[in-house]
C-alpha cells in the first residue's frame, strides 16, 4: 500500500509546528520526494526514512521554502552513499537544472569545494570505507532537467504528469504533479490558487494535496486569496476535481491560532464532501 509523509506543511515564515514544504510517496521500494524545502533532509529521517532512499525528486516551483534544502540534501545523500546506489534523477520548472549546477558543479558549485575534499582527504575516504564504500570515491552524479506543463515521467511502477499551477508567474513557473500507480492516484498542487489545469489533472484521484493558506473569509479581497487558496478554495478544487480525499497543507501562521483550523475545516466541508486530512508535521499515513 502507498503511503504519504509530510514533511513540511508551512509556509516561509517558521513557526513551532511547521516551516516550509515537503512530502514523500512511497510506491513500493520506490520514495519519491516533492519539495525540500527548510529542514527537510533532518524531517525525512526524523519521519523514519534515509536520504539514499530518495531516487526521485520534483519540484512544483523555486521559493525557498520549496527548495532551500536542496543542496543539504544533495550534499547528505552523496556523503552517506557507499557509490552503489541510483543516480538522482531531479525535476521541476526552469531554473532547475541552473540551480543544480550552482551548487555542485566541479568548477562553478557553490559546494564543489565539500565533495571535492571527501573526494580526496584520508580522514573522508576512510569514513567511506566504514560505511561500505569502495575506492575510489566518485564524485555526486545528478541528473537534473527542467520541465514543463504536459510532460510524462516514467518509473519501474509509477507514471508522472505534470501540469500547470498558477502562482508568481512570470517571475516563477509553477507546476502540480499527478502520481499515478496501482496503488492509486497522488496530486501534488504545489502552491497555486484555484485554476482549471490544476482541477484537470487531479480528475478523480485517490489523495490530492492542495495548500490552504488561511481562513476563506479571513484573506478575501487580499493578493493571498488571488494567488494561492485559502480554505474555501483549496475544498472547492477537491469537489470539481472529484478527488477522493484531500490533504490540507502549506498552512498560513493565522491556522496555528485557537479556532482557526476548525473554521478552516468548516469552510472545506461545506463545498467538499469526501474525507480531509489535516496535514501535520511529521506525520504519514497510508494512502
Amino acid at each position: 500500500m502507498a503511503r504519504i509523509f509530510i514533511l513540511g506543511a508551512g509556509i516561509p515564515t517558521p513557526s513551532v509546528d511547521t516551516f516550509g514544504s515537503s512530502y514523500v510517496i512511497r510506491i513500493g521500494d520506490d520514495h519519491i520526494m516533492f519539495d525540500c524545502g527548510p529542514a527537510a533532509t533532518h524531517k525525512l529521517v526524523k519521519s523514519g526514512l534515509w536520504p539514499t532512499q530518495i531516487d526521485h525528486l520534483f519540484f512544483t516551483h523555486h521559493h525557498f521554502d520549496h527548495d532551500v534544502d536542496y543542496p543539504c540534501f544533495l550534499l547528505t545523500r552523496w556523503d552517506q552513499s557507499t557509490g552503489q546506489e541510483n543516480e538522482l534523477h531531479v525535476f521541476g520548472p526552469t531554473l532547475t537544472e541552473q540551480l543544480t549546477h550552482r551548487l555542485m558543479d566541479e568548477s562553478d558549485g557553490a559546494f564543489a569545494h565539500d565533495w571535492i575534499a571527501r573526494i580526496n582527504h584520508p580522514l573522508s575516504l576512510n569514513a567511506h570505507r566504514n560505511r561500505g564504500g569502495t575506492l575510489p570515491r566518485k564524485p555526486p552524479s545528478v541528473r537534473a532537467m527542467d520541465i514543463g506543463p504536459g510532460e510524462t515521467i516514467r518509473g519501474k511502477s509509477w507514471e508522472i504528469r505534470t501540469a500547470r499551477a498558477e502562482h508568481v508567474e512570470p517571475w516563477l513557473d509553477s507546476l502540480a504533479y499527478r502520481l499515478d500507480t496501482e496503488e492509486g492516484s497522488f496530486v501534488v498542487a504545489g502552491d497555486t490558487r484555484p485554476c482549471q489545469s490544476v482541477v484537470d489533472l487531479a480528475r478523480d484521484a485517490d489523495v490530492m494535496l492542495c495548500l490552504c493558506v488561511d481562513v476563506q473569509s479571513d484573506i478575501e479581497g487580499t493578493p493571498e486569496a488571488d494567488y494561492m487558496c485559502g480554505s474555501t478554495a483549496a475544498g472547492k478544487m477537491a469537489q470539481d476535481a472529484g478527488a477522493k480525499k484531500l490533504v490540507l497543507v502549506h498552512q498560513g501562521g493565522p491556522l496555528q491560532t485557537p479556532g482557526a483550523t476548525e473554521r478552516a475545516l468548516g469552510d472545506v466541508a461545506a463545498v467538499y464532501d469526501g474525507p480531509v486530512i489535516w496535514g501535520r508535521e511529521l506525520m504519514s499515513f497510508d494512502a
